[in-house]
This record gives structure tokens, sequence and C-alpha cells, in this order.
């Protein structure tokens, strides 16, 4: 397995900056996220462990050894691209066969590997189907396939779901995650979906503007936002931010309760809605001029118009 390590790293293209001063480890076997808004240069990050965007200053490195230099062909990583980038006129079988085809290896090794990834990926019965012939999980799951087959170092993935709709995207999530951990290869896995990020990772990094904010765990970065952009950015709905003696208050909607602990601070709110999700209600309400959402296992009394005292914890405050 294979740590990967940016240090100082910084991308520029004259006065575009879209990376600058990034390091952090990727530890080895870990599924590690980069996540954040279109543009905060996680593909760019992506590309750099890849090869296919050089660095213009800093390192990005294979356990001891520094890649900088290192063909793409030379650094045995598998990547699967968000348009699946199956090759049109040939078949599962020979799409999946291909990595190994052009390294020439002999064709029995090359059929037994095919069939054992095939049916580690529930594609036995497709083999002979062309990707025109396929769903769009199925063309994700081949592309998949053909991303391991070879066993390569290190796993990469690039927005490859943002094609699916929800229920197929949360299903692929689940297989992904599945075979990542029965193959034990450190994975880098890039989207803008934080539930993606939060559902999948063993730790994430979440970028802004060519930035990185924070790297933790999903219950880290959740329970412990490092700035506003990342306590805005994780959780739906996100933490509520409100303007309070010169700082900003940090809460989670669930976290809000309706009777007063010791230490905690009131809000005086007026109740703009109410929305019931099926399992519970979301609040809504203003705090001076700031909207603020509230979860609820019950409505209660809370009706638009209404004014209210709610409550933040003291354990539960996060301030910025």
């Amino acid at each position: 397995m294979t740590r990967i390590s940016f240090h100082n790293v910084s991308k520029s293209y004259d006065t575009v900056h879209p990376l600058r001063d990034v390091s952090f480890t990727i530890e080895p076997g870990e599924f590690f996220v980069l996540v954040g808004p279109s543009g905060c240069g996680k593909s760019t990050l992506l590309r750099m462990i890849a090869g296919l965007e050089s660095v213009t200053s800093g390192t990005v490195s294979f356990d001891e050894d520094v890649m900088n230099d290192v063909e793409p062909r030379q650094r045995d990583v598998g990547m699967v691209f968000q348009n699946y980038a199956l090759y049109p006129h040939l078949t599962v079988f020979e799409n999946l066969a291909f990595p190994l085809a052009i390294r020439k290896e002999p064709k029995e090794k090359i059929t037994a590997r095919v069939r054992e990834v095939a049916s580690m990926l529930s594609l036995e019965s497709m083999l002979d189907r062309r990707p025109k012939q396929l769903s769009g999980g199925q063309r994700q799951r081949v592309a998949v396939g053909r991303a391991i087959i070879r066993q390569p170092r290190v796993f990469l993935f690039d927005e490859p779901l943002s094609n699916l709709d929800a229920q197929l995207r949360a299903h692929m999530r689940t297989e992904i995650r599945s075979l990542q951990r029965a193959l034990g290869v450190t994975t880098v896995y890039v989207t803008h979906d934080q539930v993606e990020a939060m559902t999948m990772s063993d730790r994430m990094a979440i970028l802004n503007d060519g930035i990185l904010q924070q790297v933790g765990t999903p219950s880290e970065i959740y329970d412990r936002p490092a700035t506003p952009f990342v306590a805005s950015f994780t959780g739906s709905p996100s933490m509520n931010l409100i303007p309070y003696n010169g700082r900003t208050l940090g809460v989670r909607p669930e976290k809000i309760e309706l009777a007063p602990s010791p230490n905690s601070i009131a809000l005086h709110v007026l109740v703009t809605a109410v929305e019931f999700i099926g399992h519970e209600w979301l609040i809504h309400a203003t705090v001076d001029d700031t909207v603020i959402i509230m979860r609820s296992q019950e409505q209660g009394a809370h009706q638009p118009g209404h004014h209210a005292n709610w409550y933040v914890p003291e354990t539960a405050a996060r301030w910025f």
C-alpha cells in the first residue's frame, strides 16, 4: 500500500493560482476524498497524482519517492473518469482486458483475470455486450473494473458518479467503498458532493479557491469545522452561522434545544417556515437578519409568524 504526500504544492498559470501551498498526507490503504466547489483545485490535485498535471512548486511523493517528474505510465495508478472513457467498439470483455493486452500478458492470464474482476463486479453475464448496450451503472462498473484489473498501487476516481441518478449514485457509493475495502488499495476520490465525501471517506480534505481548508475524518469535520466555509459546506442543512457579540456562533440544526441548560446561549427567533420531510421537521427562523434552521422530531407549537426562544448548549457551540 502506498502513502501519498503533498508538501507545499502550488499550481500557477500566469496570474491564475488554482492551488496555493497545499500540504497533507494520504495514508496507505485509505479511502481519501478531495471535496469542494467547482474550481477549488481538487481535480488539479488528482491529476498531479496521476502525472497529468505538472507541479509549479512543492512536491508530490509516493512513499519516499518524489513523483514530480515521473511519467504517468510509470506511476502505476488506475484512474476512473466521470465519462467512463470506455472503447465503444470493444466488448465488455475487451474493455476489461485492454490494460493487460497492451502489456502483452499471456492470453490465459488475461482471460482468468477478466473473469475474476467480472465476478467481483457482477459483470459475468455482460462480457459479450458493448458499452451502448449497458446502463449507466453497468458502464461505471466496467470503468472501475478496467482500473483495478492490473492491480495498480493507487486508485484515482474523478467524480465517477455525477452522471448517474440519485438512487443509483447511492448504490454505487456502497459498491465502490466495499470494493476498496476488499482490495485495500490507497484510493483518492474527487467529488463536489459533500454527502458523497461524508459517507465514503476514511478522511477527507476540503478545498476552496485553491486553499486547503481542513483535513479530517467526516465526524471531525462535521463536529469541529475549522473555518466558516467548512461549517457552511458540510451538513444538510449546513451549520447555522450567527453573528454574536462580535464573533460568529456556529451550531448544527439538530443541536438547537427548546429548553435552557447550564451556560446555554439564548436566541430570540421569529419562525418563518416549517417543513415536514418524512421523519422530522425543519423549522426555519430568523435571528435579527440571519436565517437559521432547527431540526426537530416534533413540530410542537412552532408556526410561521410566532416568536420563540431557542437555546444553544455550551457543548454544541462552535465559535469562529
